[in-house]
C-alpha cells in the first residue's frame, strides 16, 4: 500500500513537473495596465518592461529589488531610454526575494492607486511571483503575466517547481489554519 501510494505520488509529481515546464507563461499581448512591475533578476525583464512602458502599455513602471546604491542614472547607462526613466520609472530598494518583491510592488500599487499591473519576468519565474503577488494586492487589482522567453536549465526549473510548490503548500496551510 505504501509502495503504491509513494509511486501514485511520484507519477503525479512528474506530470506536475512535465506541465509546468511545457507550458510557461509567454509574453502578454497588447492589454493596457496602470503599471508595469519588473522583479530584478534574469536578462530581459528590464528590457521588457521599458518596452511597454515606451509603447504606452502602462503610466509608469517599478523595478523592484533594485540593489542598494543603484540610481535610475545607472539604469539610464546600461539601457538607454533617458526620457522615460527621468518620467515614469520607480526604483524599489526593499525586496530581497520573491515575496519581498510583491511586498514592495504592493505598496507602489495602493501609492498610484492602481487598477491593474502587469509583472513582467522571466517565463519560469512568472507561476510564483505571480502567485505572491496576488496574496500581497488587493484581491480588486487585476494582475497580468507577461513571462519574458529564456532557456533555463533543468536544474532551474526543478529548483522553480519545487519553490511554487512548497509555497502553495505554506499558503494553503495559512489559509486553512485561518
Amino acid at each position: 500500500m505504501i509502495r503504491r501510494l509513494v509511486g501514485l505520488a511520484l507519477i503525479v509529481w512528474a506530470l506536475g513537473f512535465a506541465l509546468f515546464a511545457v507550458t510557461l507563461p509567454q509574453p502578454a499581448n497588447d492589454v493596457r495596465t496602470d503599471g508595469i512591475v519588473v522583479p530584478t533578476g534574469a536578462a530581459g525583464r528590464i528590457d521588457r518592461g521599458l518596452e511597454l512602458l515606451k509603447a504606452g502599455q502602462a503610466r509608469r513602471m517599478l523595478v523592484t529589488g533594485t540593489a542598494p546604491g543603484v540610481r535610475q542614472r545607472d539604469l539610464v547607462r546600461t539601457y538607454g531610454y533617458a526620457p522615460v526613466f527621468a518620467c515614469c520609472v520607480d526604483l524599489g530598494q526593499e525586496a530581497v526575494d520573491t515575496r519581498s518583491n510583491a511586498e514592495e510592488i504592493a505598496g507602489w500599487v495602493k501609492t498610484h492607486r492602481y487598477r491593474s499591473v502587469r509583472l513582467v519576468t522571466s517565463n519560469w519565474h512568472a507561476r510564483r511571483a505571480g502567485m505572491e503577488l496576488a496574496q500581497s494586492l488587493d484581491p480588486a487589482v487585476r494582475v497580468v503575466i507577461d513571462g519574458v522567453p529564456s532557456q533555463p536549465s533543468l536544474a532551474q526549473l526543478l529548483n522553480e517547481y519545487h519553490k511554487l510548490l512548497l509555497r502553495r503548500a505554506v499558503l494553503w496551510w495559512e489559509n486553512w489554519r485561518g
